[in-house]
């Protein structure tokens, strides 16, 4: 009896003990009986991650952006038959219909830079921006990139407006909370939110886009409008949604904002966009590819050919590479790739990280003019002509025609197929971004006249 006495009293002196050292150490301010309705891990994790603004609302970067975000329309005019006889037999007069679109547009300076979408302002005869206190302004086209689907606006207004500040679209976060701003229907500026959903998505077969993907709404009239991190900075510019209607259903993707700065102050500066290259050939690395490959890597970009005389032959770059960082951004992907090398020049020095070998070697590349730049417009695919071809031809400027693939040309493949374009209207096609910018100002339905050498060396002309 005494024995079972005293292991009673020795557990229940245990138990006194075990809960005081528990209210000692994890309770100290709580009186005995209450409960912990959060546990201390969990409030610090709360405190750490930033998933809302301090707030709790959106209100301060929405009022920052919204006043900078402009409505654009674009007036531009194709020709009807005035009358029957016209439609059917070609003749009688034909009317001048206008055609009217509209997009919305960002200021970045207070004296009246505009930034859009390419697409928003194609084919334009006439511009007008409606600013978000209603007041209207003719523009003017200073530059295009069709590639990257920017253009560059310019308006004269009668006071400093307000703009908005770039931020590095570079830093941004898988899962950080975005704000969509745009002037779809000339109502004033919109807002909805979102979060970013992906980086680097590549969405062109030319693979030369690199999207930012995020979920907030963003429909038609929203194109060239601002996507803004939650303190008001703009990291990109909404461009197009996924959507089989024609309408949004989810997804919405942005031009990173460095890369559109890059492009609007190359345009600003230089009149046209300067673009550096590698200089290497291949593709992305997966499962699938590795594995017929013969490699062990997943993730990076795969070097299948090097450009003679880039400067990736120069720096020592080779077939079999593993291409996996630019200076020091990852490189996971083909869009990764060009998203790094999308904010440089010619001449720049990148760093390019590789794997070969099982060796991680980093190499400084100096990138190259980009003389394989291509075009593509009307079922064309156009790209810069080789020093080989210059010589060949006894010329020293001039595009080629890579391939055709518009049914409509097809009874003239042999004819066009590898010839080199001269001039198009009254211009020379000194390049492809001198081509790109012609073809892209050209007003919709306005026939140029094209000067060609054939493959056989035949000089020809015909109408595009």
């Amino acid at each position: 009896m005494k024995r079972i006495s005293g292991l009673f009293l020795m557990a229940l002196l245990s138990g006194a003990i075990t809960l005081g050292a528990y209210k000692l150490v994890f309770d100290k301010n709580a009186p005995v009986g209450s409960e912990l309705s959060v546990a201390p891990s969990q409030t610090n994790f709360a405190k750490n991650v930033n998933y809302l603004p301090e707030t709790g609302d959106f209100t301060a970067a929405a009022d920052k952006a919204v006043h900078t975000v402009v409505h654009v329309k674009n007036v531009s005019y194709s020709t009807a038959p005035s009358n029957p006889y016209s439609y059917f037999f070609g003749y009688g007069q034909r009317e001048a219909q206008p055609q009217i679109g509209t997009g919305s547009g960002v200021i970045i300076t207070e004296d009246g830079y505009i930034v859009t979408n390419n697409h928003v302002v194609q084919n334009a005869s006439e511009l007008e921006v409606t600013l978000n206190n209603n007041k209207s302004y003719k523009a003017k086209l200073v530059g295009t990139d069709s590639n990257m689907d920017i253009a560059l606006l310019k308006i004269d207004a009668d006071e400093k407006l307000p703009f908005a500040t770039f931020g590095n679209s570079d830093d941004i976060k898988v899962g950080e909370w975005v704000l969509a701003v745009g002037n779809p229907y000339n109502l004033t500026s919109t807002v909805t939110a979102g979060i970013v959903s992906a980086k680097a998505r590549n969405l062109s077969n030319d693979g030369i886009q690199s999207f930012i993907q995020t979920d907030a709404a963003v429909n038609p009239g929203n194109s060239g409008g601002a996507l803004v991190n939650t303190r008001g900075e703009l990291v990109g510019i909404n461009t197009m949604i996924s959507s089989m209607t024609g309408s949004y259903v989810g997804y919405s993707f942005a031009v990173p904002s460095n890369i559109t700065r890059k492009i609007i102050e190359d345009i600003m500066e230089y009149g046209n966009v300067q673009r550096g290259v590698l200089g290497v050939k291949g593709g992305e690395l997966n499962s699938y590819a590795s594995k017929e490959l013969g490699v062990r890597e997943t993730q990076g970009f795969y070097i299948n050919d090097v450009i003679k005389d880039s400067g990736a032959e120069k720096a020592g770059l080779k077939k079999g590479d593993i291409i996996v960082k630019v200076d020091e951004r990852t490189i996971n992907s083909f869009a990764d790739l060009n998203n790094a090398i999308g904010t440089k020049r010619p001449n720049d020095v990148v760093n390019v990280g590789i794997h070969r070998d099982g060796e991680l070697l980093t190499l400084p590349v100096k990138l190259s003019k980009n003389d394989i730049n291509t075009f593509k417009y009307n079922g064309l695919e156009l790209e810069d002509i080789s020093n080989g071809e210059k010589q060949q031809y006894k010329i020293n400027y001039g595009v080629k025609v890579k391939e055709i693939n518009d049914e409509s040309l097809m009874p003239y493949y042999n004819e066009l197929k590898d010839g080199i374009i001269l001039s198009i209207g009254n211009y020379k096609a000194k390049d492809i971004e001198t081509v790109s910018k012609i073809l892209s100002s050209k007003k919709a339905n306005e026939r140029v006249r094209v000067e060609m050498i054939t493959k056989s060396g035949e000089l020809v002309r015909f109408l595009i």
